[in-house]
């Protein structure tokens, strides 16, 4: 267990709003501060979203750059992560912001249920996003919802369609979706771990699960992912006052498992990145 942690955090995501937790940051500009914090507080990759002025999700391509310059001058070193999720656009235009070259995107590699809708990834799309992906130098962080999504990821190995160090972050408590279930979140490391030998991982838990995952992943040798877009509160009767509050809590558990806070020259080793200049 002598890896280092790296702690991702997801600024603000397509929900919560405003009203919910004051702290989440929606403008770039508050994006750029929020993250800003989470990084003097350990985190190395920021998993990001961005919104329009009326808060719903947005995919403008303009935005997102405007995001990634921001990190790129407060943040030296940082690992930005964009999200090609399907609350920010419908189809192709979830990959719009691709073609800004983003060290890391996300991808859903299939569907499954959320709380009120099916999460679409349909094979085409996901196949589009992928070579886009391919062509940016952008590496995939595979989103599993689902057991086949891992099972996917290796047949898309396989076939050519990502290469490099693969990276699977296992997403649990989302309602409808898979439950933060012990036995099957030690399954998955161990489909893992057979499919991708020695490579890393990470675990999202989402909501009052999220604390809950850091500490299974975290003592498992696996990454950890926190911030606003998963969980808005400390515990139950606190809301987090910051990005940076939920990296420190996370940064906490590391050490009570004796894992060290990965730097982000270390983060770029684990992940086969490109170091930073």
């Amino acid at each position: 267990m002598n890896t280092p942690c790296i702690i991702c955090v997801a600024i603000t995501g397509s929900l919560p709003r405003k009203e919910d937790n004051p702290a989440v940051p929606i403008s770039v500009s508050e994006q750029i501060e929020s993250t800003h914090e989470a990084f003097e507080a350990g985190a190395t990759i920021c998993h990001a979203h961005v919104r329009n002025d009326d808060q719903t999700p947005s995919s403008d391509p303009e935005r997102f750059a405007r995001l990634k310059e921001g990190l790129e001058k407060y943040c030296p070193g940082m690992i930005i992560q964009f999200s090609t999720g399907g609350r920010s656009g419908a189809g192709k235009t979830r990959g719009g912001m691709l073609a800004l070259k983003p060290e890391m995107a996300s991808l859903s590699v299939g569907s499954n249920n959320f709380p009120t809708r099916v999460y679409e990834n349909p094979p085409d799309l996901v196949d589009w996003l992928a070579a886009e992906m391919l062509m940016y130098n952008v590496k995939p962080e595979i989103e599993a919802f689902d057991l086949s999504h891992i099972l996917k990821a290796r047949d898309m190995m396989d076939k050519g369609q990502l290469v490099g160090t693969p990276y699977v972050q296992f997403v649990m408590g989302v309602k409808n979706a898979m439950p933060a279930d012990k036995h099957v979140f030690d399954f998955y490391v161990k489909t893992v771990g057979r499919l991708f030998p020695g490579a890393p991982w990470c675990a999202a838990g989402i909501g009052r699960e999220q604390t809950r995952i850091n500490e299974w992943s975290i003592a498992s040798g696996g990454h950890a992912r926190t911030g606003l877009e998963d969980n808005i509160r400390l515990d139950r009767d606190r809301l987090a006052p910051s990005n940076a509050a939920l990296v420190k809590r996370t940064a906490e558990i590391c050490a009570r498992f004796d894992r060290s806070v990965a730097t982000h020259t270390e983060a770029r080793s684990i992940l086969g990145l490109t170091q930073h200049t």
